[in-house]
């Protein structure tokens, strides 16, 4: 299995972002798909996941803002970031738990003026 994040940038406080998380290979059901985030020197931040039976879970910090969601066709996960804050800065990373635990390289999401 291979996880490849896009879609990650400099975008100014107020604006908003689509995260996309390509995968290949096959899951093992029942599996989590999440989006984590890090920043440096601290632990790495589950900010959302989608279970395979389509249950969604957010942090405290993005509920309201970030919305997970998958396509099952195109194998891909999402993560639509709006009203983003200079707090969300971070390296956000893909992540799929079956078996095994599966990450991505992770996007870097910059939130500045």
């Amino acid at each position: 299995v291979q996880l490849v994040e896009s879609g990650g940038g400099l975008v100014r406080p107020g604006g908003s972002l689509r995260l996309s998380c390509a995968a290949s290979g096959s899951f093992f059901s029942p599996y989590t798909m999440a989006w984590y985030r890090q920043l440096p020197g601290q632990q790495r931040e589950c900010v959302a996941y989608m279970t395979s039976g389509g249950r969604t879970a957010y942090a405290a910090s993005v509920k309201g803002r970030f919305t997970i969601s998958r396509d099952n066709a195109k194998n891909r996960l999402y993560l639509q970031m709006n009203n983003l804050e200079p707090e969300d800065t971070a390296v956000y990373y893909c992540s799929v738990k079956d078996e095994n635990d599966y990450w991505g390289q992770g996007t870097q999401v910059t939130v500045s003026s």
